[in-house]
């Protein structure tokens, strides 16, 4: 099994679960990638949609250069201005040129409406906790603060809300505006209007401050903005959840179709009443707070790190490549991990 990949730091030999040996060729830009395509069985592409784009198209153009394409981690969003409802059509055109998708999440609605990726040609592949074997991180269920951080679709002003209404000590990273901005997180207040029991804590981006704010809190809240159909929030939530740490997080694709309820507090998207009295029970509530804290840490172990899922992808890829009409595993998360 041969493999064309932007993967970062995938194995140049490898071996699947079921004994397929294989070897891999690393690719950043579409050059590279056509370059290497004669040579592969498999195009593992991750976490990159306009490459995956540009490869069915040029694919559909020069057919002899095709080879099978896996999508990995495409994160696309609800079409809602007048420029992305008119480019739906031709992505999901492009889309239907792509054999298969492995995505973080189950729940598909929204890939499938507005994108025609659904369960014939996606597999959910669990992600990991980002920080594990990486970075030193201490685990402790207790600390000063409610922490609410991350930009993807975050919605701080519904944090901001709940928080106001319980009143324990909360805090958030100083904000990096232009973040905020490009990754469509609501953030409308000054911060001289922030809440009272609101502070600021220092953060210059690195994995760093990331572990050095998470260890500080008591609990993490992690609140979505209701338009979003792929996972957001997942990687600061298994950090979290690895550092035992209990989490409060809106239900939605990647979150509530994956964990369990002992394993987060989920809290309906939008809702600020759910919201500030999930983050006052896991405040107040030790015995709560820790078992929740305890089978999050459990499921964070479990999904390993970067190793454990470059691995589930090779078993996929074997397995896809293996067969016309790929198995689908009826499985529950915790099984498939």
């Amino acid at each position: 099994m041969k493999i064309v990949t932007n993967f970062p730091r995938f194995p140049a030999q490898f071996r699947s679960h079921s004994g397929v040996c294989g070897e891999s060729r690393t690719a950043t830009t579409l050059w590279q990638f056509l370059r290497h395509a004669r040579w592969a069985d498999l195009l593992l592409v991750n976490c990159d949609v306009a490459l995956t784009l540009k490869l069915a198209l040029v694919f559909f153009l020069l057919p002899f250069l095709r080879r099978p394409i896996l999508a990995n981690d495409i994160v696309l969003r609800k079409p809602q201005t007048w420029k992305a409802r008119l480019s739906c059509p031709v992505k999901r055109w492009l889309f239907s040129r792509i054999e298969y998708f492995s995505l973080y999440q189950k729940d598909l609605e929204g890939y499938q409406r507005y994108f025609g990726i659904g369960p014939d040609r996606a597999w959910y592949v669990p992600f990991k906790a980002n920080i594990r074997y990486r970075y030193a991180y201490p685990v402790s269920d207790d600390g000063e603060y409610v922490l609410c951080f991350g930009y993807s679709d975050r919605d701080y002003d519904l944090f901001f809300d709940a928080v106001e209404r319980v009143g324990c000590p909360a805090a958030i990273p100083r904000p990096d505006w232009k973040s905020l901005r490009v990754h469509g997180a609501r953030f409308t207040r000054p911060l001289e209007a922030l809440p009272a029991n609101v502070r600021l804590l220092e953060d210059d981006g690195s994995v760093e401050s990331m572990i050095r704010m998470i260890a500080g809190a008591r609990v993490v809240a992690i609140p979505v903005l209701p338009s979003r159909i792929a996972p957001s929030g997942i990687s600061a939530c298994l950090n979290s959840m690895l550092m035992g740490k209990c989490v409060v997080i809106t239900e939605g694709p990647g979150i509530s179709d994956v964990f369990e309820p002992s394993q987060a507090l989920m809290v309906p998207p939008g809702d600020v009443a759910a919201l500030a009295a999930a983050i006052e029970t896991a405040w107040r509530d030790e015995t709560l707070r820790r078992h929740v804290a305890e089978a999050g840490r459990r499921y964070a172990e479990a999904c390993g790190g970067e190793p454990e899922l470059r691995q589930r992808l090779i078993d996929l890829a074997a397995q896809l490549l293996a067969s016309p009409v790929p198995q689908r595993a009826h499985t529950s998360a915790r099984q498939q991990i």
